[in-house]
């Protein structure tokens, strides 16, 4: 079996400590990395993942060359290792020119979490962001915080049905703890992927969201550091799906969307 993650973060080793930090204040549970790359790279290589899309996302608008210069970094140390995305705030001035960088840097797409980035994710700045974007970037969302209405399911539909035929990925299914409403998206024009659902599910209601949404479009994701590789791995083989599914969700579907091949 083949594995491509969708779904890791990573920080510089300076600041890494203290993100973690915050990140398990916020979720309210201990996290199983670093999220330095040395502890990416080992995570990956003990559990046999091929490759992994990183990112992290700017809290700030002043972060975000910094930000796409580090990711740019990692994918030149480790070009058979990482895939790298980009990020975007709303008040981020020269928008334009910053996303002509990250296609120009070899990026494949972008990643917000509203709820950290404090934006509505039908937000008109960002509407802006995504319609520049256009179908060259794909668009990953942290999707549902039942503590907010940053990322609600409901705000990514609205975005859906303004702005057809981006490429959109829903992080954790969808809902992370929106999960009676993550069904406004099952079906949808969009992709999944499959983080930080298992934690919160049974099997087989998170067996029930995937089917629902078509094996063809969900994502294997780790959300690492939240969690290491082999765990994520065993999570989506406790679903008990077919082999065949299992090669789509793992690294087929990815390999589509990312349009490589591993």
């Amino acid at each position: 079996m083949k594995y491509l993650d969708i779904h890791s973060h990573i920080f510089p080793s300076n600041i890494a400590g203290k993100v973690i930090h915050q990140l398990e204040t916020y979720y309210g549970c201990k996290w199983d990395g670093t999220g330095e790359p040395d502890d990416l790279l080992e995570s990956l290589e003990s559990a046999g993942i091929d490759r992994s899309v990183i990112f992290s996302s700017a809290t700030k608008p002043s972060q975000v060359p910094a930000i796409h210069n580090y990711i740019h970094t990692q994918m030149l140390q480790h070009p058979d290792k990482f895939i790298g995305f980009g990020t975007m705030h709303p008040d981020f001035t020269d928008y334009r020119a910053e996303i002509r960088k990250i296609r120009d840097l070899g990026m494949k797409g972008m990643k917000f979490h509203p709820d950290f980035q404090q934006f509505h994710v039908d937000d008109p700045r960002m509407l802006r962001i995504y319609e520049e974007a256009g179908d060259s970037l794909i668009l990953l969302f942290h999707i549902g915080d039942k503590r907010t209405d940053f990322s609600s399911p409901r705000r990514l539909a609205n975005v859906l049905k303004l702005l057809p035929g981006l490429k959109i990925v829903a992080a954790h299914m969808g809902g992370y703890s929106e999960w009676e409403n993550s069904w406004e998206l099952i079906g949808k024009d969009l992709w999944m992927d499959i983080s930080s659902t298992m934690p919160m599910l049974s099997p087989e209601k998170a067996r029930e969201l995937v089917l629902a949404h078509g094996t063809d479009k969900v994502l294997f994701g780790s959300d690492y550091p939240a969690v290491h590789h082999g765990k994520a791995v065993e999570q989506v083989l406790s679903l008990g799906l077919s082999p065949e599914d299992n090669e789509k969700i793992f690294y087929r579907n990815a390999e589509s969307l990312l349009n490589i091949r591993l």
